[in-house]
């Protein structure tokens, strides 16, 4: 089969749903919520191109829980019914074209910016590294009780995102977020019945998976995006993340999507912790964690993805031909250029090479922040109607987030979001 014919075959997932090509785009932050947490006419008409572009399935990129608990500016936030409209519009821009559009719903945990919440939620009181912590605050550990809660937001929101009209979701697991702090032996610290071993320290995601089952039924997809490893020190290592996808696929994950890394090592940019180059065994194969997906196809026949660092259509057909994954994901080619799947299915290579965006300000490229914040301002770029712009300086797109930041900051909150 030629590389193009590989991609565009079909795919059933074990509940009978089934995605028109082996494409999936990842998630990207779009912070093109309104000032309600809802969603706007801006991703309606991203996502929109997206399903036109020819997607097997498209991820949404961070969708929060819990409106007191935003990851970054411009969330959209799911606690309730009352953005279903917005929600509604959404969804049916990007299941259009026949195409497969999840909702992937987050809670930063930890990982949210100084000043944009009243305060961060962890597992454990661990504080960010020495350099990190001007710009992340020591958060404070949940309660018993507020975890319970956390797993019946979860559940909630799944309810509300299928009411909506999407096709699935997929649980953020990765990228040091909630979900990934409590698998994190450094993060998750506790001796209670979340924590002090590894399968309790599972325990957090199986039952916010099994919640979220029970509210959306056995034909409708979860998925998951789950790290390989957290590359830190006394983290989240391969051989835990091995044992996690095992007890996720027993108790019937849909779909499990590779990654790796958190903010403080963010290998999911092609950069491990120390700002470490990818190996070039690694490169040559593309996929920065295929090696890891390969191990997991020993274990699991639950559907694999792995996202990250492929460059070419050959590069793509390889990853599935070889049976480490039954899909592959693409994220920051499709911000530079949107109808990439239908080009690849046509057997045509990417226009743009993917680079490591840098500011030239060492503390905040170490961070890994302008792979988010270049990107979304490209996602804000089509959701206007307006072409990527491949060519914008890094450092004037940070200055700008800056400048945007500090005037959200002197401005008072609506009533109804300081009530919430």
């Amino acid at each position: 089969m030629t590389p193009q014919a590989v991609l565009a075959q079909p795919f059933t997932l074990p509940n009978g749903a089934v995605i028109k090509n082996r494409l999936l785009k990842s998630a990207m932050s779009e912070a093109l919520g309104n000032r309600a947490r809802a969603a706007t006419p801006e991703l309606t008409r991203l996502y929109g191109t997206w399903a036109d572009g020819g997607i097997g399935l498209c991820v949404t990129g961070n969708v929060m829980i819990d409106k007191r608990a935003l990851g970054e500016p411009g969330n959209v936030v799911i606690q309730d019914e009352s953005q279903l409209a917005e929600l509604k519009a959404w969804a049916q821009a990007g299941t259009r074209n026949g195409t497969h559009c999840w909702v992937q719903l987050n809670h930063p945990g930890k990982q949210a910016p100084k000043g944009l919440n009243k305060e961060t939620v962890s597992p454990s009181a661990v504080p960010f590294r020495s350099d990190m912590k001007a710009f992340f605050a020591t958060p404070r550990a949940l309660t018993d009780a507020e975890v319970h809660d956390l797993i019946a937001r979860y559940a909630t929101a799944a309810r509300i995102v299928k009411k909506a009209g999407f096709s699935g979701v997929q649980i953020h697991g990765a990228h040091g977020y909630m979900v990934s702090q409590f698998l994190s032996p450094h993060h998750n610290q506790r001796t209670d019945e979340w924590g002090g071993s590894a399968e309790k320290r599972r325990r957090f995601v199986l039952e916010v998976y099994k919640a979220m089952r029970e509210q959306v039924g056995p034909d409708f997809p979860i998925g998951i995006k789950l790290n390989s490893a957290d590359f830190q020190r006394g983290g989240f290592t391969e051989e835990e993340s091995l044992d996690t996808i095992k007890a996720l696929s027993d108790a019937g994950i849909d779909l499990i999507e590779i990654s790796g890394g958190t903010y403080e090592a963010p290998a999911m940019t092609g950069v491990k912790a120390k700002q470490e180059p990818v190996k070039d065994s690694t490169r040559q194969r593309e996929a920065y964690f295929l090696a890891f997906a390969e191990k997991a196809r020993k274990t699991v026949k639950t559907p694999l993805v792995v996202t990250g660092g492929f460059r070419t259509l050959a590069g793509m057909a390889d990853a599935i031909t070889s049976g480490a994954v039954d899909m592959v994901g693409i994220a920051r080619s499709l911000a530079l250029e949107p109808d990439l799947p239908n080009r690849l299915l046509a057997g045509q290579q990417p226009l743009n090479q993917i680079k490591p965006i840098k500011t030239g300000i060492p503390p905040i490229d170490k961070m890994g922040l302008m792979e988010i914040t270049w990107y979304t301002g490209q996602l804000k770029r089509i959701g206007k109607g307006e072409a990527p712009k491949p060519g914008e300086m890094p450092l004037w797109v940070f200055l700008k987030f800056i400048a945007k930041q500090a005037g959200l900051g002197r401005k008072k909150a609506p009533t109804k979001l300081r009530a919430s």
